[in-house]
Order: structure tokens, then sequence, then C-alpha cells
């Protein structure tokens, strides 16, 4: 393929894919399968590979992150975020309501729009080109955080229509419930703390520094606030639903996300709607916002100093109910961290009746000073998850027993340990603990680990009371009549099992590393861990400084690796897994030629054509070698934007050629 041919394809392959992207996420309306979808992109990305002259900072290839962003530079907002005025009260909407009618002539239309809880975002467009995603901030300067908000599938990266040259348009990002739900259930396998609630975890999401776990954490955005467009439309509904044919994803009206009424009885059905139907929305609201439509009574009515007078918004109350506290009971989780958790008396919250509440650790039943038998108030943190937010003193009983946190594991009645700096109690006893050992073989044979056919929940438990299994390694010894043998398995399925215990021997090693289940060890943690050193072997040797150099991979990770490697047990294992033909290395991609053969590169700072991934696997696939520091050894440092002084010190020092990103492309060309 010659490049007139390849800048065509490309560009032929990036219109598809944004165009099945906005049917698949804004539409819901697919046309074809994922499967179709991900060769397409699989397509796209070999040939952005091959031919990098071509690839668009606004590529759909962009859409599954991999830049890395060490700072967030700080950018003023050609428009001011100004903050709305805010109320619990519905007489208060009533007085703003009458107030606009003495200033205002005539029939006046409003809208009405759900407030979402979530990061207020203003992304720029140049010529229908995303340039650039700011974070409201302090409303006059926010946060470049373009790299992650190009992995958001609902935001457009170019657009459709009769858009204008230069616009700002403004929105909230938000987690949807469905996906903050299965984080948390992520990070309570691996032994992590789950995030309180959808809000502040979709802030912390935006500002992760590496844009690859952004866009796997699934965020979302609706779109509605329009700026420099010179007013193109009347009012901002039919603004609104204007930006919808360049491609936004907007609040619609058949779903009564956004509605235009012209009296106060519409504004406050709107709002009682809401505040009962909000507990069945797919992700969170905190309130309703009403706006003045028409943009020229907006302009007439002006601003205060803080806030546009044509606007308010009305915020729902969090729903809170009292109940008594009956018990305390302790979970053991996979990785031994114990969870306290209230046993509450039967009580309705939410259009749900709650029966237990999270405490999370020893130091928030401390900090209620909680007792047996206390009355306590009970909220739904961020709408989902129930928890205690107070106690009722009035009511708690002369001879209430305070709840003092347990010392011993519930299980197996170890002593508990508590590492310095970390809020949970653990339970030591890995390999002799019942319930962390079932855990951690629910885990081994999860779908994102080795996916084993046949084997559940139901089957782990049956296995273990048999004696059969205590561990991952012991489920390749098994046989058909050990395991037919169990209440419930008939020929068939026993064959299943043993087939798919077989099957998972192929199972890269990547997800067998995330099956072996090291604390703190997730799904992104172990592909970065096993592509950066490749072999069980190298990850069993690496130090503390060899560990924290590759990406994702912190103080707190590196000591639990190691931790984890220096335990006997934990290399008995391994090596029971190595006998039994399990994957411990990567498998090596095919290489495209051999130009770089024999030279070995360290790759530092933020690039335009390529992310840091995408420029590593390029050195790869044509025979070269990338490696962590610079050394005496190091044949080319590749420095974009931002890279450290001291590494560009050291380079110079030791002699080390420094490129360029243009540089190694000509390189890579020539």
């Amino acid at each position: 393929m010659n490049q007139n041919e390849a800048l065509e394809e490309i560009t032929r392959l990036s219109e598809e894919l944004n165009r099945h992207n906005y049917l698949y996420y804004v539409e819901s309306q697919p046309e074809i399968s994922d499967y179709d979808f991900d060769m397409l992109l699989e397509k796209l990305q070999k040939l952005e590979i091959q031919f990098p002259e071509f690839a668009s900072e606004n590529s759909p290839t962009k859409r599954v992150g991999g830049d890395i962003t060490k700072k967030f530079e700080s950018v003023k907002h050609r428009y001011p975020m100004m903050s709305l005025s805010n109320t619990y009260s519905e007489e208060d909407i009533s007085d703003w309501f009458n107030r606009i009618a003495k200033l205002v002539e005539g029939k006046i239309e409003y809208v009405c729009e759900l407030k979402y809880d979530g990061v207020a975002i203003g992304i720029q467009y140049v010529d229908g080109k995303l340039t650039q995603a700011v974070t409201r901030g302090d409303g006059t300067q926010g946060e470049n955080v373009t790299n992650n908000v190009k992995t958001i599938r609902t935001i457009p990266l170019s657009l459709n229509g009769d858009f204008p040259a230069d616009f700002e348009i403004r929105g909230e990002i938000f987690f949807p419930l469905k996906n903050f739900l299965a984080l948390n259930n992520q990070r309570r396998e691996d032994g992590e703390a789950e995030f309180a609630n959808p809000r502040n975890t979709a802030s912390g999401t935006l500002k992760m520094q590496d844009s690859k776990v952004v866009a796997e954490r699934g965020l979302d955005c609706f779109l509605y606030g329009v700026y420099g467009t010179g007013n193109i439309r009347p009012g901002h509904y039919e603004m609104v639903e204007k930006v919808a044919d360049w491609g936004f994803k907007i609040p619609k009206n058949e779903n009564r996300y956004i509605e235009k009424v012209d009296s106060l009885e519409g504004v406050m059905e709107f709002i009682h709607y809401w505040n009962e139907e909000r507990k069945n929305l797919p992700f969170e609201i905190d309130g309703i916002v009403i706006k003045v439509n028409d943009y020229y009574l907006q302009e007439e009515l002006g601003f205060t100093a803080k806030s546009p007078r044509w606007a308010i918004a009305y915020k729902f109350k969090a729903e809170r109910v009292e109940t008594i506290l009956e018990s305390v009971q302790y979970q053991v989780g996979r990785t031994g961290a114990i969870t306290p958790v209230a046993n509450l008396k039967p009580v309705q919250l939410g259009g749900t009746t709650v029966k237990r509440a999270s405490l999370h650790n020893a130091d928030q039943i401390e900090k209620l000073d909680l007792h047996l038998l206390d009355s306590v108030y009970v909220e739904k943190g961020g709408e989902i998850i129930p928890k205690i937010v107070g106690v009722n003193l009035a009511e708690r009983q002369s001879n209430a027993r305070k709840i003092e946190f347990i010392s011993t594991c519930p299980e197996c009645a170890t002593e508990l340990v508590r590492t310095e700096g970390e809020a949970q109690h653990y339970c030591p006893n890995e390999t002799g603990c019942p319930t962390q050992m079932k855990g951690k073989l629910e885990h081994f044979i999860s779908r994102k680990a080795m996916n084993i056919d046949g084997l559940g929940a139901e089957t782990v438990d049956a296995l273990f009371e048999k004696g059969l299994v205590r561990n991952c390694a012991d489920l390749y010894d098994l046989t058909f009549h050990q395991v037919v043998e169990l209440e419930r398995m008939a020929d068939k399925s026993a064959n299943n099992l043993i087939a798919g215990v077989e099957a998972s021997k192929v199972i890269p090693f990547e997800r067998v590393l995330f099956g072996l289940g090291i604390r703190f060890v997730g799904e992104t943690v172990a592909k970065k861990l096993a592509f950066a050193l490749k072999n069980i072997d190298a990850i069993m040797q690496s130090n503390f400084d060899g560990l924290i150099a590759i990406d994702e991979i912190g103080d707190k990770i590196a000591m639990s690796i190691i931790a984890y490697f220096e335990d006997p047990k934990s290399i008995e294992l391994i090596n029971r897994l190595k006998d039994k033909g399990l994957q411990f290395e990567v498998e090596e991609k095919a290489v495209a030629s051999n130009k770089f053969e024999g030279m070995a590169f360290v790759v530092s700072g933020v690039f335009n054509a390529f992310s840091r991934d995408e420029l590593k696997e390029v050195i790869v696939s044509n025979g070269g070698k990338n490696v962590g520091s610079i050394s005496a050894k190091t044949t080319f440092v590749v420095a974009g934007d931002k890279m450290g002084p001291a590494k560009l010190q050291k380079a110079t020092d030791l002699g080390v050629r420094i490129l360029t990103e243009d540089e190694f492309i000509e390189l890579l060309n020539n």
C-alpha cells in the first residue's frame, strides 16, 4: 500500500468508525457487532502505526487511551463558567419565577433540565474537531483534561453538518451507575477500598494520568450549553436540539430529561416528577435546573456577581431515615480485608428496603461512636450504597454497649493486622483462612481471569468442602471421577468442567497474573506488569525501583508484589502452575521489520502523533527494545513535551542521542 492509498483508507476507516460509534453510544442503534467494530478499529490502528504521518489527533483509536499526562495545565475560560444560585425550597423557586415575571413583559418560556451530579466540562471545537476540554475549576480557569475526555465515547471527536468554525459546548461528565458498581465490585475483588460515590469518582477519573485507565472506566456525558455560536437559534431549548444534528449526545425531551414550559405549575410538575423518578435513572442527579429559554431575555436579565439572574437550581434533599442498629458483622474479602457491616431493622429508603449498611472500617465506627441498638440515621451514599451518617443520641439507652472492632478473623481466628497508612484491617492467613481460599479460587476462575467453563462459585464450594481443592493449582489435578461424584453433577457437566480447566491453559499471561489475586494487582496493573517485564521470572526477580518505574505501579502495589513473591508458598504455587502448562510469559507479536534490531529506546514525555504505548509498540514491532531508564547502553531517547529535565540531563551527560517525535518518525521511515 502506497501513501496515497494509506491516507484514503485511514480517512475512510475513521469516518466509518465515528459513524458506528455515534450509532452505538448516542443513538443506541448499532448496525454492526462489537467484534466487527473492534476489527475495523484494529485495522485502523495498524495502518496508523505503519503510516504515523497520517495519524490524526482525533482518530477513533484515541478512544482507547494511552496518553500519559503528568500535570494538568491551567487554562483560562473564554467564557466564565459561573455557578447557579440554588435552593432546597419550592417557595424560593416561586419567588424567583415571580421576580422574572416582573422584570419581563409578556409570556415567558422556561426550560427545565436535570441537574446531573457529575463534573462540569467545557469543550472547544475548531473546524469541527475537538481541540480542548477544560474543567470548571474556579469558574475563571480550569484544568486541561483533553486527552482523558477524548476517551469518552459519547463525546464526538469530529462533527457533522453546519457547525460554526470555532465554538464551545458545555455539559456534565458523569459515572453511569452500572459502570460505577462494576468498578467497585472489581476493587473489592482486588482488595482495594471501594469508592464512596459516582460524582467524586468521575472527578478523580478525569484527573488520572493514564488515559487508558480513563477509557476503561466508561464515563458518560450530556452536552447542552453552547457558547460562541452567535445564537443561531432563538433559545436554549432550540439550540440543544440543533447541536444533536452535529453529533452531540443531548438530554432528550422524549425521556423528559429536558422540557419547555410556560408556567410555574409546569416547573413544579417537572420538579415533583423527578423527585420521585430519579431513583429509576441510570445515572445520578441532585436536582433540577430552570432557565429562561429566550437568549435575548437572558441577555436582558443579565448576571449578579456570582450567577445568572435567568437561571436557578432546585436541589433535592438527601433522603434520610431513622432505624435501629441491631448488630455488626464482619466480612472477610478475597485478599483478607475485613469489612464491618451494620445489620439494621428493615426500613424503606429510596424505594427499596434497607437491611444492611457498610461501615467501611474501624475508623468509621469510632467516628460515629456507634453502640448496639443505637437509633441511627441512614442515607444512600451516592444514591446507591446505604450508609450510616449519624446517631440520634437522645434515643441511646443508658446501658448501651459500645461497638469495638474485632481483633481476630471471624473465619479462622487469626489475629488481624493493620498496615500503617491503611484504613482496613486484614487477616494475614491467606493460605489457611477458608473464606480467603475460596475467594481466591472464585477470582481465579472468573471471566476476566481464567474464565473456566463449567466452574462457578457453588462448584468451588462443593470442591472445597470435599477437600479436593485448596488453591488454584489443585484445579489442574482434578479427575472426572472426583468431579462427577459431587452432588448434582452429571457426566456432561463433569466433562465440561474438566475440559474447561484444560482449555484455560492457553489463557494469556496477563490474565493468569491477574488470576493469581495478588493484592492491589487488578486487571489493568496485571497487563502493565506483564507487558513491561514479559514473564513471571522477571517479575519475581524485580526490585522496588524496577517495579515503580512501570506505568500505574506505585509504592503500595510494588511492595505488595514483592511481599507476594517473598512467600515460599507463592513460589510453590507458581511452580505447580508452570508444571501444568499455564502461560507465564507474554506471547511476542510478529515483527514488522528489524530496522531497530539491537537498539534500546527510552520513551518519555507527551507526544502528538502517538501515545507513549503506541510509540513503544512501533519500536518493538520493528525489532527494538524499550528500557525503563537511561544508561550508557541506551541507543536513543525519544523525548516528547514535558519530559523531565533530569532525564534530559542524564542523556546529555552520557552522550545518548535525543530524538524529537518528528526525528523518530524520520528514523522509522528511513
